[in-house]
C-alpha cells in the first residue's frame, strides 16, 4: 500500500501522533525512522483529492508537529509506494534535511497577499503622469486614433505594473527587517504581493502586529491578508 506524506523530523521529536486523523480517514499516522531523522505518513486513500476535511487532517498533523520542535512539511498530495522507500529518500538527504531542520528550528511561516484598487491605481497614473492625462483626453468619447489608444493602454499598464512592483518591494522590504528569510513569488488574479516571511517563533506575535499596522498605514483601497503562523512550506526546498 502507498503511503501519504505528511512531515519529515528528527527522529527526537516527541511525535505526538495520537488522536490525529489522516488525510482520507485510514489508519493514524505513524512515523517510519531513519538514523536521525523520522518522516510521518500514513496510508494513501485510493483517490487522493484536495477535499476539505484532508486539507484539515494534513494541516492537522503538521500543526501538531510544528508545536513540539523544527518539520519539513510536505504540501499536500506527497506520496511513497512504501516504507523502504521512504527510509531510502532520508537515508540519501540525511545531511540535507538534517541541516535544514536545525536553519528551520523555533521558526513558522507568515503569509502576505496585498491587492490595490485598480480604480486607484487608474487615477493615480492619469493625476500623476502628463503623458498619460494628455492621451486620455485625447481618446475620450471615442476620439484620436487608434495608435493614440494603444499608445495610451501600453503607457496605463506600464505605469501600473511599476507602481505595483514598488509598492511590493516597499511592503517586503520592511517585514523581511523582522524575518530570518523571505520568499517572494508571482502574485495572482488582482494582487500585486504574494510573499513569505520565515519568522522565529519568539517573534510571531510581534511581526503579526507589525504587518497589522502597515496594513492600515496604506489606508482604504488596499486589501492585504495575513496567513500564520503556518508550517514553514516556502523554505523547505
Amino acid at each position: 500500500m502507498s503511503l501519504y506524506i505528511y512531515a519529515i523530523t528528527g527522529s527526537g521529536h516527541p511525535l505526538r501522533l495520537t488522536g490525529l486523523r489522516a488525510v482520507g480517514g485510514g489508519s493514524a499516522p505513524r512515523a517510519v525512522t531513519a538514523g536521525p531523522l523520522a518522516c510521518v505518513v500514513s496510508p494513501a486513500p485510493p483517490e487522493l483529492r484536495p477535499k476539505r476535511r484532508d486539507l484539515a487532517a494534513h494541516q492537522e498533523v503538521q500543526e501538531r508537529l510544528m508545536a513540539d520542535g523544527a518539520v519539513l512539511p510536505m504540501r499536500f498530495g506527497m506520496l511513497a509506494p512504501d516504507d523502504a522507500a521512504v527510509t531510502a529518500a532520508l537515508d540519501g538527504g540525511c545531511a540535507e534535511y538534517v541541516r535544514r531542520l536545525e536553519e528551520l528550528r523555533a521558526t513558522t511561516e507568515f503569509n502576505l497577499k496585498a491587492a490595490r484598487s485598480q480604480d486607484d491605481l487608474l487615477r493615480e497614473v492619469l493625476t500623476e503622469s502628463g503623458e498619460a492625462r494628455r492621451l486620455n483626453e485625447r481618446t475620450r468619447d471615442g476620439g484620436g486614433s487608434y495608435a493614440d489608444r494603444v499608445a495610451l493602454g501600453e503607457l496605463v499598464a506600464r505605469q501600473l505594473d511599476a507602481r505595483q512592483r514598488l509598492l511590493a518591494e516597499q511592503i517586503v522590504g520592511r517585514l523581511s527587517e523582522m524575518a530570518r528569510d523571505t520568499v517572494v513569488a508571482s502574485p495572482a488574479g488582482d494582487d500585486f504581493l504574494n510573499a513569505s516571511f520565515l519568522v522565529e517563533q519568539g517573534r510571531a506575535e510581534e511581526f503579526s502586529r507589525a504587518a497589522g499596522q502597515l496594513a492600515q498605514g496604506y489606508g482604504e483601497g488596499y486589501d492585504f491578508r495575513l496567513r500564520g503562523p503556518l508550517p514553514p512550506y516556502s523554505f523547505v526546498a
